[in-house]
């Protein structure tokens, strides 16, 4: 298993034909993303965001889209949109690798602190988070204002 940033210093997308392997295995995440995913993703890295896959010669076998900024609750924050693995390979091994990977690109950019929000259905994924050191540290508070949807 190899790890492949799509993204250069620039947060600029460098690897679309990877880009685009990834999709399918997003989706199984976010089915909810918009028909036209290069797009969509073109504006998630433009706005700050950057993503990692691991894959398996062309098989991409998860994923995680994430970014760091600076906040006044959490300092300089490490955050993880979505952290993914395709249904075939989970327990493989594949999500503590992108895990690992993602806790120590925190580090090398001077996060305080590392964070992820996940979904209240999401029991196996919140097993896998406690198991490897991770605390459940507030809630997440939701309102969907009118004619917007997310």
């Amino acid at each position: 298993m190899h790890l492949l940033r799509l993204n250069n210093a620039a947060r600029e997308l460098i690897e679309p034909d990877w880009l685009l392997r990834a999709e399918a295995i997003h989706r199984e995440l976010r089915p909810q993303l918009a028909m036209d995913y290069p797009a969509q993703m073109r504006g998630i890295f433009a706005d700050g965001g950057q993503m990692v896959i691991a894959h398996n010669g062309e098989a991409v076998l998860g994923l995680a889209v994430f970014r760091h900024y600076r906040d006044t609750f959490s300092g300089t924050k490490f955050y993880v949109d979505d952290l993914v693995t395709t249904s075939q390979q989970r327990s493989q091994g594949v999500g503590k690798c992108l895990l690992d990977w993602l806790q120590q690109e925190a580090l090398r950019c001077g996060a305080t602190n590392f964070m992820l929000d996940s979904g209240t259905q999401r029991i196996d994924a919140h097993r896998f988070y406690h198991r490897e050191g991770l605390t459940i540290a507030s809630f997440n508070f939701k309102k969907p204002l009118q004619g917007k949807t997310a």
